[in-house]
């Protein structure tokens, strides 16, 4: 059993929450929108509500929903020793027509005591039906081998319940027979193609005469698991035509059988008509207006033959009838005399049957019902609680109400706000409410997107600026690139004039140094000179001196000192020009000196101002090669940006 499911179909972890279930489901209330932790829906089965129709197993295509039976409980009771005999359905026959009697077998070699048709008892329901109903002159009574049907009058249409025949199904007509007539005092366990069937069997008005109740379905599956087969088990008492009581019509045909075609047997199969009749059938029971001999009524489409417990394969072809068809014909070919020989008249064959039954006392097969429609009974909202739950369903206007495009799974939008009033829906199940929720968001998305767009122009607006900018700000970018190519081209050049000219002071410092050496060589060479000349002055001087000597020497002489006097005389004059040549000489070289001086004293000048010259161009060509690595770098930086606006440009 999953979750806060009690009942005994349920629904299993394969629902998408598609609500097919709630559309074939007879009971508004029998299922639940259940939201999930993930967010997602689920529909789950309320075990108070639901009548156990199967409708939900046909409609789902995900086999969302199982069942619960007592099949494991029958087997395990088996396995610990306790005696247990066996009812089984004739359709148990149709199904497994070639299976069922070694299933049978190999139930009885598990310790199975005794195994009965309960073909037999739907020859008992027919005798009391017809008995009862003739005698009791109760027109228009409503059949009850079908559980669902009598769960569905018990629970919501509760004023039909006099009108349910007071006569047992085929089943309890069956167990009461063993337990009274035949003394079976083990416990019963019941073959059975319906699900419905333990709630009827759990039934306290049926006294617990049967204990489990096991369908084809689960029984097929543990058989073949577990291999049961054995030696085919015989009937153990002859039946009539109680066996077709699985087709559709199978007891309007014993009626007929019995009673004639005269009479009206209203017949009506399927959960989309069944409930839908028993709802209209009310009404004219209430009414007064005229009613059937009886109704033939059942759950299933193709009757019990295609059951909820029935294996789901088994109802995909027409293999079933055409099995019942055989025992049909085989019931009704019985010897002359039986109720079921096919040439005597309804009354000769209902005649036969009083007296085959007469031993059987007909107050062992009434039962009893019981109104269950206390605590079941579906709220219906007032007109104004009608509206409040449209309103929050965002349906405003009457055709709004009446859309009835049955999504949710209710026929109309007034049952789908009745299952929300009673709890067991929600708004958020409505698919024109999401539809609504989905345009409201529509709507403010178109206005986000307008408000987006709008923004967007502007922002292309300044983008166009933007770009414009950028545009202006590459061209700026090239053109600053460029000056900074420039200036660093330039700066390296003036980098490499300022080692040049560094270098060529170098030169001019050794020519000033060699000048320096050259000025002294000549200062010392003049003073050499005026030495020379000192010495000359002196030889001058005492030229000068011997010339007078001679001068003197020759005017004693006389006559013959005149050739003397003329020597003397040139050398006087040599020893004047000598003496003038070294003054003139003494005076050159002073001047000369002077100038020397003032050359030396010009190139130490020179020299301080080359040094001063050539530390500045030493610090100019640093600061420029400096200047070059930082315009290298900004021209680097310039480069990076210009790409980034480039990149921006692309955006």
């Amino acid at each position: 059993m999953y979750g806060n499911q009690n009942g005994l179909v349920f629904t299993n972890d394969n629902c998408i929450g598609c609500n097919k279930c709630i559309s074939v489901c007879p009971v508004i209330v029998a299922n639940r929108a259940v939201k999930m932790e993930n967010g997602e829906q689920r529909i789950e089965v309320d075990g108070d509500k639901c009548i156990a129709c199967g409708a939900c197993f046909d409609a789902c295509e995900h086999h969302a929903r199982d069942f619960v039976d007592d099949t494991e409980d029958f087997f395990a009771a088996l396995a610990k020793g306790e005696k247990i005999s066996v009812l089984w359905a004739p359709a148990f026959a149709a199904n497994y027509p070639n299976e069922y009697r070694q299933i049978l077998g190999g139930l009885k070699k598990l310790g199975v005591n005794r195994i009965i048709s309960v073909s037999f008892g739907a020859d008992i329901t027919t005798w009391g039906y017809i008995r009862y109903i003739t005698e009791h002159h109760f027109q228009g009574g409503i059949s009850q081998p079908c559980p669902a049907i009598v769960n569905y009058i018990e629970h919501y249409i509760p004023q039909l319940i006099p009108k349910l025949v007071p006569v047992q199904s085929p089943l309890m007509c069956a167990a009461i027979y063993a337990r009274k007539y035949l003394k079976i005092t083990d416990k019963l366990a019941f073959i059975s193609p319906c699900i419905a069937k333990k709630d009827e069997i759990s039934d306290p008005r049926n006294k617990g005469y049967v204990s489990y109740n096991v369908t084809f379905d689960h029984l097929a599956g543990y058989a073949k698991k577990h291999n049961i087969k054995a030696e085919p088990a015989a009937d153990e008492i002859e039946y009539g035509l109680g066996s077709i009581y699985p087709m559709p019509g199978g007891l309007k045909e014993n009626v007929y059988w019995f009673c004639g075609e005269e009479v009206f047997v209203r017949q009506i199969e399927g959960e989309k008509h069944a409930y839908h009749f028993l709802e209209d059938y009310k009404e004219r029971v209430l009414s007064g207006r005229k009613l059937p001999f009886m109704v033939d009524a059942l759950n299933c489409a193709q009757g019990c033959i295609y059951g909820t417990g029935v294996e789901e394969e088994k109802t995909k072809n027409d293999d079933i009838l055409y099995e019942l068809h055989a025992i049909k014909n085989a019931a009704k070919s019985r010897r002359k005399g039986s109720a079921w020989a096919k040439n005597a008249s309804p009354a000769q064959r209902l005649k036969n049957l009083n007296k085959q039954f007469a031993h059987l006392n007909i107050n062992d097969f009434i039962r009893e019902y019981t109104d269950k429609s206390k605590g079941n009974e579906i709220q219906k909202p007032s007109l104004s609680e009608l509206n409040d739950i449209f309103a929050d369903m965002d349906k405003n206007t009457a055709l709004q109400q009446k859309i009835d495009c049955s999504a949710c799974g209710y026929s109309t939008c007034t049952d789908m706000a009745t299952a929300i009033y009673n709890g067991c829906n929600n708004k958020e199940s409505c698919v024109h409410y999401i539809k609504n929720l989905a345009e409201q968001e529509r709507a403010r998305l178109q206005s986000v997107s307008d408000e987006i767009e709008a923004k967007n122009e502007e922002i292309f607006r300044k983008n166009d600026t933007i770009e414009k900018m950028v545009t202006e700000a590459n061209t700026e970018f090239n053109t600053l690139n460029l000056s900074i190519s420039e200036m660093i081209d330039g700066n390296n050049t003036n980098a490499e004039e300022s080692t040049n000219i560094s270098m060529a002071m170098v030169d001019v410092v050794e020519f000033c140094d060699d000048m320096k050496k050259s000025f002294d060589e000549i200062n010392e060479l003049l003073e050499q000179l005026g030495g020379n000349n000192e010495n000359i002055t002196k030889v001058a001087s005492k030229t000068n001196l011997l010339s007078l000597n001679a001068s003197i020497e020759a005017a004693r002489a006389g006559e013959v000192g005149k050739g003397f006097a003329v020597v003397a005389q040139e050398i006087k004059t040599l020893s004047d020009v000598s003496k003038n040549a070294a003054d003139d000489s003494n005076k050159n070289k002073d001047h000369i000196v002077g100038a020397m001086t003032r050359l030396r004293e010009n190139a130490d000048n020179l020299m301080n101002v080359v040094d001063n010259v050539n530390e500045r161009i030493t610090n100019l060509a640093a600061s420029t090669e400096e200047i070059a690595a930082s315009a290298t770098m900004v021209g680097q930086v310039a480069s990076e940006l210009h790409d980034k606006f480039d990149k921006i440009s692309a955006l």
